[in-house]
């Protein structure tokens, strides 16, 4: 049996949930899992009734982050491909939106709270997937990235760069990962100048992890 339709949130409504969405991506990035849905309510500007009224518990309010945060690279995936002229560069604008995103900090709890399965989840994921392909593809087609870089090469460097580091001596480690990123993009091009050990990276082998 299909689902029943979600009614249409009014627009007042539809603003405090885009808020408490924002908010708890922020505090998820800054403080983890455990962040409290007190403190997430109070970034957002609303009641803790409010909150709830539109998650019920930490579990949903996670999911919804996962598929704000996947939604926000798609469409920025997209976007580079669609304004960029150079496909390179097009790679180059994604992969540093990528890092503003800071899905490193978000990776590792997302992964514990979100149904994988999730009709939604699926969808968005496919979404953002097809994204990152078209751009590599692009890419490669034009002779401007070496042939044996795949996906999951892109998002582990992009997921490394942008994870917090244990401890307080780094507090100001954000203020590099954009100049390393480009490091590592200029090492994406072609002609490649080593080869590299071990086979491209694929999405499906970082979700066998």
């Amino acid at each position: 049996m299909a689902a029943a339709p979600q009614p249409r949130l009014r627009a007042d409504a539809l603003r405090n949930r885009e808020r408490i969405i924002s908010a708890a991506r922020e505090a998820l990035v800054e403080h983890g899992a455990e962040s409290s849905l007190d403190e997430i309510a109070r970034r957002a500007g609303v009641g803790n009734a409010t909150l709830y009224r539109h998650f019920a518990d930490r579990r949903e309010l996670i999911h919804h982050v996962t598929l704000s945060v996947m939604a926000r690279l798609a469409d920025r995936a997209e976007a580079a491909r669609a304004e960029e002229p150079d496909a390179f560069l097009a790679l180059r604008r994604f992969v540093h939106a990528a890092a503003d995103e800071r899905i490193g900090a978000l990776c590792p709890l997302l992964a514990e709270g979100v149904d994988k399965s999730h009709v939604e989840h699926i969808a968005a994921r496919e979404r953002l997937d097809q994204g990152i392909e078209a751009l590599m593809a692009a890419a490669r087609a034009a002779g401007q990235l070496r042939a044996d870089i795949s996906v999951g090469d892109l998002m582990v460097a992009i997921t490394q760069l942008t994870r917090p580091l244990p401890g307080t001596g780094c507090m100001n480690f954000d203020q590099f990962v954009h100049r390393h990123l480009q490091i590592f993009l200029d090492g994406l091009m072609a002609p490649a100048r080593s080869q590299l050990p071990g086979a491209a990276v694929t999405l499906e082998d970082l979700r066998q992890k």
